[in-house]
């Protein structure tokens, strides 16, 4: 975004980032409901073309074709197709169905056409989304940073409650953001190159290593190839000198969640927690006010390179 449209949007940048967060919002509701059903979709029929590889290998032709024929019979579904609907009676939401926020409030939560109950967790996302977004417009300013923080905050919105449903923090979303937080900081927007990098690179083998000295201990996985990846892409953005903090947060509301859930909610503690949102929660807080915590840390002044 244009220095010369940030300082003339002046007084209005936080207001205006926070419609834009809702609508964004709006979108991730979307990314995070469908995205995991189209890699899920994507690997199944990947497997079923592999077994139809190994059938036609052992003389039956006429099972990868059949395998191809179910692949290219299948609707389309991606972020845009097919259209939104009710989950209950298919009812195809309508554009004013669809305002953030402002819809759910005048249909009282239910579909308009069987009175379903709507999640609250669409007009949460929205809410949670547009908050962050002015968060960050406040925070940072009219600064070149400013909409590649927005980028990255709406990213650990999605990869946040991906990880929770599901357990996995896709590629998809993961790898773009690494490799965007590279390219950014080739112009310094948020540390140097060289500290860049080298981020990237002790974040994925910082927990690349643990997860291993952890299995090699207990025969167990601690945790999951997403996380290496969503911390290399931390280390990305902000540097390695940010990757302690981030790691230090991150561990201890983590460890303080999990025992809440174990001691007051009655939670398995053989099932797994997502470490996903701990890594995202800390990665926002350390971009925008990791260097005055780090300074207050250590006792020292204001520390070059904060907002």
């Amino acid at each position: 975004m244009p220095e010369t449209l940030l300082g003339a949007l002046g007084p209005f940048l936080v207001p205006v980032a926070l419609l834009l967060g809702l609508l964004i919002g709006s979108f991730l509701n979307v990314v995070i409901y469908r995205l995991p059903r189209m890699l899920d979709k994507q690997w199944r029929t990947e497997c079923r073309l592999v077994l139809a590889d190994e059938l036609n290998a052992a003389d039956s032709p006429a099972s990868k074709h059949t395998a191809e024929a179910q692949e290219g019979s299948e609707a389309p579904f991606n972020l845009v197709t097919p259209p939104s609907t009710c989950p209950a009676c298919g009812h195809q939401i309508r554009p004013w169905e669809n305002i953030p926020v402002l819809s759910y409030l005048l249909l009282k939560g239910k579909c308009s056409s069987c009175k379903s109950p709507i999640s609250i967790r669409y007009p949460i996302v929205e809410t949670v989304t547009a908050l962050l977004s002015a968060v960050v417009a406040w925070q940072i300013g009219p600064q070149p940073a400013l909409f590649p923080a927005l980028i990255l905050t709406w990213c650990l919105i999605s990869l946040t409650l991906i990880d929770a449903d599901t357990q996995l923090l896709p590629d998809t979303i993961t790898l773009p953001v690494l490799w965007l937080g590279l390219l950014i900081n080739t112009q310094g927007l948020f540390t140097d190159l060289e500290s860049a990098v080298w981020g990237a690179t002790a974040g994925y083998l910082s927990l690349w290593s643990i997860y291993w000295l952890f299995k090699l201990l207990t025969g167990k996985e601690g945790m999951g190839y997403g996380d290496f990846k969503l911390l290399a892409a931390l280390g990305a953005w902000m540097g390695w000198q940010m990757l302690p903090l981030i790691i230090l947060l991150s561990s201890l509301v983590g460890a303080v969640v999990g025992i809440v859930m174990i001691m007051a909610m009655g939670r398995d503690r053989q099932i797994p927690i997502p470490f996903g949102p701990y890594l995202a929660a800390a990665g926002w807080i350390a971009l925008l006010w990791g260097h005055e915590i780090v300074a207050a840390w250590l006792g020292r002044g204001p520390v070059a390179g904060g907002f």
